[in-house]
């Protein structure tokens, strides 16, 4: 079973700069596709970002992109969600998730196809 843990979360201005980490135990990322998600308050968890095992696949929903950019450090194990640019609109608990793929180059976009989930890292952008 693979345990995630993100931190990295907090208070920041809007335009400023974040950077949430994932850590994984009991598997290893390379084996895994991976996701953030966010949970705004009384809203649906939507997606932020999915990228491929290999990472040679990744997709960013629009109002992230150019904005945010997902990286892995494979010898730490860790996951890592830059957000540069913030805007209140990003205020949401963000959850990294992961699913074991025998798949290199596949993503996966929805939250009911992750099976490990973290317990979540507020965000929160004041105006």
């Amino acid at each position: 079973q693979v345990q995630l843990a993100e931190s990295g979360g907090g208070l920041v201005q809007a335009g400023g700069s974040l950077r949430l980490s994932c850590a994984a135990s009991g598997g290893d990322f390379n084996d895994h596709a991976v996701g953030w998600f966010r949970q705004a308050p009384g809203k649906e968890r939507e997606l932020v970002v999915a990228s491929s095992k290999s990472g040679d696949s990744v997709y960013y929903v629009d109002s992230v992109k150019g904005r945010f950019t997902i990286s892995r450090d494979d010898a730490d194990n860790t996951l890592y969600l830059h957000m540069n640019r913030l805007e209140p609109e990003d205020t949401a608990v963000y959850y990294c998730a992961a699913r074991w793929t025998p798949l290199t180059s596949d993503y996966y976009s929805m939250a009911l196809q992750y099976k490990f989930w973290g317990q979540g890292t507020r965000v929160t952008v004041s105006a």
